[in-house]
């Protein structure tokens, strides 16, 4: 399983996800805690929102601990919005275009999960692409084919929705064919305006998810697994959740395909009020970098 982590808010450094906290990513990358392997040593990629539409974007196949350039970039871009992953490969080569986030335009995408059966699933996902997004299929990874059909189904109109019906599609294809009926989706995706993620099984047993203020004023981070100790900082976020960071806060929501007709509810109970603030969570970074937390 990889990980990940996500932040929107007041513009930080990367490095305040990527490698300052005393359980940055670089650190989940040779020694994950609340994963299946401890080992994310398959790649790993950034994607940041600056001066333009479009993400920027830094991939490479080299174990995220091993690559200088990561910890100098990381140190040195400061964004609103960015998308960071370390790769363990479940499926689909040790390549540059096998790593997350991967980017269509202004969206950006990355996913910790799996399909049972893609071997066999594969072929009739990607028929089911328009000739534009079938030829920006660069890799072979399960999780690009999962986003370029969001894309084809709506991503652009109805974000929570098109997940929805990308992810029913599959576990309908894999019923019809009678192959193993297994979607694991942890994922995070934006627009370069709004942060989403979704936490979705189909046997209840999706990758970890957790959520916590961060930044000077009114920012979030979207994780894997804590970058810290303290427990009283994070909130686990549910089985069949979808969470939204936007400018008016956080907002979050029931989420399901059920069987034949996705649908996302009306917004859950659980409340970004809930989440336990704590006042200097991450300001500024000098916490994360003392890794005394």
């Amino acid at each position: 399983m990889c990980r990940w982590a996500a932040y929107r808010g007041e513009p930080l450094y990367l490095e305040d996800l990527v490698s300052s906290p005393a359980h940055s990513l670089i650190e989940q990358s040779h020694c994950a805690t609340r994963a299946k392997t401890a080992t994310n040593g398959d790649g790993f990629g950034i994607a940041w929102y600056g001066d333009h539409p479009e993400p920027g974007r830094y991939r490479d196949i080299l174990p995220a601990w091993s690559d200088c350039n990561l910890k100098s970039i990381a140190r040195q871009i400061r964004s609103p919005l960015f998308l960071a992953h370390v790769r363990a490969a479940t499926g689909g080569g040790t390549r540059r275009d096998n790593c997350h986030p991967f980017v269509h335009g202004r969206w950006s995408f990355m996913h910790n999960g799996q399909i049972g059966d893609f071997d066999h699933l594969r072929r009739p996902m990607e028929s089911m692409l328009d000739n534009d997004l079938y030829a920006a299929r660069t890799g072979s990874t399960d999780s690009e084919l999962l986003f370029l059909l969001a894309l084809q189904f709506g991503l652009e109109r109805d974000p929570l929705g098109a997940i929805a019906e990308t992810l029913a599609f599959v576990e309908r294809l894999a019923e019809h064919l009678e192959r193993k009926v297994l979607v694991r989706f942890t994922a995070a995706f934006s627009d370069g305006h709004d942060l989403y993620a979704v936490r979705y099984a189909s046997d209840w047993k999706a990758p970890t998810l957790y959520a916590a203020p961060m930044g000077p004023s009114g920012g979030y981070c979207l994780v894997s697994e804590p970058l810290n100790d303290d427990d009283n900082a994070w909130v686990e976020i549910p089985d069949g959740t979808a969470v939204i960071i936007g400018e008016n806060g956080v907002d979050v929501r029931l989420f399901g395909t059920q069987g034949q007709s996705p649908t996302v509810s009306q917004p859950a109970k659980l409340r970004a009020a809930d989440w336990g603030r704590s006042a200097d969570w991450g300001r500024s970074g000098s916490q994360n970098r003392s890794g005394k937390m």
